[in-house]
């Protein structure tokens, strides 16, 4: 009867694995069935449903028919003019072809049944890419007097330029090198003294060395404190003797102050020195002045405000100082793609308007009022930190 129980608990365990082995091969098929389809069809074919696969239609045709039977072709019709396929497909329709119509664009290669308009910029303009999906032709640029050509421009990329030799690049300009700095490193060592090697120290007397030097060191370092003192002590002394009233009677004061606009070279090194302007005819003993001195360099003081004024607010800013709409659109025309340089045109124009407008030698007299314009202008636009900005770095009162 053991045996027999035995028998029996093991005939009721035995079928559940062939149960299982019965089902995996049962569901095999099934699974094989839902697998992808697009591995069941040739290469080039695509499953039209039910096991049926069709051929794609070639460039320059789109699909009319799907095929309806193994072994049945796709009925496919060629695009009609003005559109295009340019790849094996089975859309039911074609796209629509490019056409040239942007400014200084001109057509390369005219559209067909198999691929799109081509288009490209016409001589002396590039290819801009504004964002992944639109571009516009730009005009190529020009080298400036201190540089040379490096790639010409072409209708994808635009012109090239670096600077000359012995020439350095300070933002969108080349400066000629004059010091030992990273970019003019010709003017650190001569050749010969690169090549020359210097002699090894012998063993004993690396300590002594050692110490010689560091008394060198100490006194160059104190010398130059020294200097540096006695150059600020004298600067003070200087200044307080300017400030100093004067006991002569004097009408001038600091409203009558005037700007000399002083210009060492043509182009960016223009300084503006604030003198006293006295009524006191020539027979009359002078005076000193009631405001001290102040020296500005045009071009420092026209970066700073590109620094302290809000892009934005910059027209606004140029028109309230006189600057026309005529003038700001040339400075745009002139620089298209550098906001900040038609900024700087702009000041420019106004800087130099203020020194025509100052009479004097030349026309180089600016008359106190016009900065003080500048900062009324600022305040009347919200900007009055910037206006305190540049009262303090210039020490305007």
């Amino acid at each position: 009867m053991e045996g027999a129980g035995q028998r029996g608990r093991w005939n009721t365990k035995a079928p559940v694995g062939t149960i299982l082995m019965l089902l995996m091969c049962m569901f095999i098929p099934t699974l094989t069935s839902l697998l992808p389809s697009e591995e069941k069809c040739p290469h080039g074919d695509y499953p039209a449903g039910k096991g049926i696969c069709c051929n794609r239609c070639s460039p320059g045709f789109k699909l009319v028919e799907m095929c309806n039977a193994t072994g049945q072709r796709s009925n496919c019709t060629a695009c009609p003019d003005e559109q295009y396929t340019d790849q094996m497909n089975f859309f039911p329709n074609c796209h629509r072809c490019k056409r040239c119509k942007g400014k200084h664009e001109v057509t390369v290669s005219k559209c067909e049944r198999d691929r799109n308009t081509i288009c490209q910029c016409e001589t002396g303009y590039y290819k801009y890419n504004i964002d992944s999906q639109t571009s516009e032709c730009r005009r190529c640029k020009q080298c400036g007097q201190d540089e040379i050509l490096k790639q010409t421009c072409t209708p994808e990329e635009d012109t090239v330029c670096e600077c000359k030799e012995n020439y350095y690049r300070v933002k969108r300009n080349c400066k000629l090198c004059n010091n030992c700095s990273v970019e003019c490193k010709h003017h650190c060592l001569s050749p010969g003294i690169l090549n020359t090697k210097v002699p090894e120290p012998e063993p004993g007397n690396g300590y002594l060395i050692n110490i010689i030097a560091g008394v060198v060191v100490v006194a160059v370092l104190s010398i130059v404190l020294v200097v540096v003192i006695t150059h600020v002590a004298t600067k003070r002394s200087t200044k307080k003797k300017l400030l100093k009233p004067s006991t002569q009677p004097s009408d001038a004061s600091p409203d009558s102050c005037e700007v000399l606009i002083q210009s060492e070279e043509p182009s960016d090194n223009m300084t503006v020195t604030a003198v006293p302007q006295s009524p006191v005819s020539e027979h009359e003993p002078s005076n000193l002045p009631d405001c001290v001195p102040l020296e500005v360099k045009i071009s420092d003081l026209i970066y700073t405000l590109l620094d302290l004024v809000p892009v934005p607010q910059m027209k606004q800013l140029v028109r309230s100082l006189g600057v026309t709409d005529t003038e700001i659109g040339q400075a745009d025309m002139d620089h298209p793609r550098a906001c900040r340089e038609a900024h700087y045109q702009m000041l420019r124009v106004w800087a130099e308007r203020g020194s025509r407008a100052g009479g004097g030698e030349r026309g180089r007299m600016l008359h106190g009022p016009f900065l003080q314009d500048l900062l009324d202008k600022l305040r009347d636009m919200h900007l009055g930190r910037a206006a305190e900005e540049l009262e303090t770095k210039y020490g305007i009162q």
